[in-house]
């Protein structure tokens, strides 16, 4: 693993000033290519020539869909119907007819958008029990190294408590590292909805913790949904911890490169537009590399979204918040400590992520942090960072606490 603090200037932390002298521009570009040397032979060439899917339990269960009928009818193209058609093509079935799918093509239902949450949520636990019970077994098969059967111990220990209790699983896939959504509060009854983006190193493994919970997706929106309730009671909430695309994992090039965010960026804009029942409106709280995927996405979510908050974020992939082209307020904030402040703020050969959010010409409204501790404590309870996230996601912007030197940052410029 590389820190970028390693390659930082006096000119990098909280954004390079709007107008440069040329010596300036002529350090940014050399500090650059050494972040891109650096990576690059640190990680091997190998990280930036794509991303391959490895062939799964969902590609199986893709398959076996493609080739499956109810009643006699033929099923919907599961990655390529819309959701409107996906949730007609439900509709129109008895209570019984969904449930058989459900149950027998868990990792299909369970991750189709347009399908009803709760019948997400009977599929998902469904395919989270097989693969609970496949990996079971294979921490015992002389097949696998020791280090296998160890890590098919973890993954199956992850799986146990995936599926205890009423846990609303929204997304589930096994394959590779993993993905997955959860949901914590009523999706279909919320008024208003936050979606929180994690970030690096984001998998099924770390999709939630017992030391440091707040810093893993789902504790992180446990923490959001309570602060959001006992902030505004009256408000129906609900919280989504979506971890459902592939996050870089380590600080290597995958990290500095928009490639994972790209594909992020169209999973996150397809979920806001078919995996959200109903009207509700919907905040984006993305962190560090979240920031990134929100960002790409921003000109293609639809005006449900209302509005955007960055924590710790290495850029949006924009200079201002008029190049994200969204309609959504855009808020920032970060922590003192939070080393994401050493990144060099720019865009240079495919690698870098741009303006620094919290940059005065970059036009976001500046949060307050405070009580924030380093790069992952934004959600931490007691935080200023959690209350004014919680403030954003219940429409309390008037409670807001803003950043120092930022005055009235509720009413902002965008």
């Amino acid at each position: 693993m590389i820190s970028f603090s390693a390659l930082s200037s006096p000119l990098s932390g909280s954004g390079f000033p709007a107008t440069e002298a040329p010596d300036a521009t002529a350090w940014r570009a050399l500090l650059t290519l050494a972040v891109v040397f650096v990576l690059l032979a640190t990680t091997g060439w190998t990280a930036v020539k794509g991303h391959e899917a490895t062939p799964g339990p969902r590609a199986a269960a893709l398959m076996a869909w493609d080739k499956g009928t109810v009643a006699g009818r033929q099923l919907p193209d599961a990655e390529g119907a819309s959701p409107r058609k996906v949730s007609g093509f439900f509709g129109s079935l008895t209570e019984r007819q969904r449930e058989r799918l459900a149950d027998r093509y868990p990792l299909v239902v369970g991750n189709l958008n347009g399908a009803p949450a709760e019948l997400r949520y009977r599929a998902n636990h469904a395919a989270l029990v097989d693969a609970r019970d496949t990996e079971r077994k294979r921490m015992h098969s002389s097949e696998l190294t020791e280090e296998g059967r160890h890590m098919a111990g973890r993954r199956m220990h992850r799986f146990e408590s995936m599926v205890a209790g009423d846990r609303q699983i929204l997304a589930f896939d096994p394959t590779g590292y993993g993905r997955a959504a959860e949901v914590f509060g009523d999706l279909d009854r919320a008024d208003r909805v936050s979606v929180i983006v994690p970030g690096v190193d984001t998998e099924l493994l770390t999709f939630e913790k017992t030391e440091r919970r707040h810093t893993a997706p789902v504790g992180m929106a446990k923490a959001l949904q309570r602060k959001q309730h006992a902030a505004a009671p009256s408000v129906r909430t609900a919280t989504v911890a979506w971890a459902d695309y592939t996050a870089p994992r380590g600080l290597g090039v995958d990290a500095a490169s928009v490639t994972l965010a790209q594909d992020g960026a169209d999973r996150l804009v397809d979920f806001v537009r078919g995996g959200l029942p109903g009207g509700s409106q919907v905040s984006l709280f993305c962190h560090s590399y979240g920031s990134v995927t929100c960002g790409v996405a921003a000109d293609e979510l639809p005006s449900r979204v209302s509005d955007i908050a960055v924590s710790g974020s290495p850029g949006m992939r924009a200079d201002s918040v008029a190049e994200l082209h969204s309609k959504a307020r855009v808020w920032a904030m970060r922590d003192g400590d939070d080393w994401i402040a050493d990144v060099p703020h720019m865009e240079f050969g495919g690698l870098g992520h741009g303006a620094d959010p919290l940059s005065p010409g970059f036009g976001a409204r500046r949060l307050s942090a405070d009580g924030a501790s380093g790069h992952a404590g934004y959600f931490a309870p007691g935080t200023s960072s959690l209350a004014n996230q919680a403030a954003v996601g219940t429409g309390q912007t008037y409670t807001i606490d803003c950043a120092d030197g930022a005055e009235n940052c509720a009413a902002g410029t965008d």
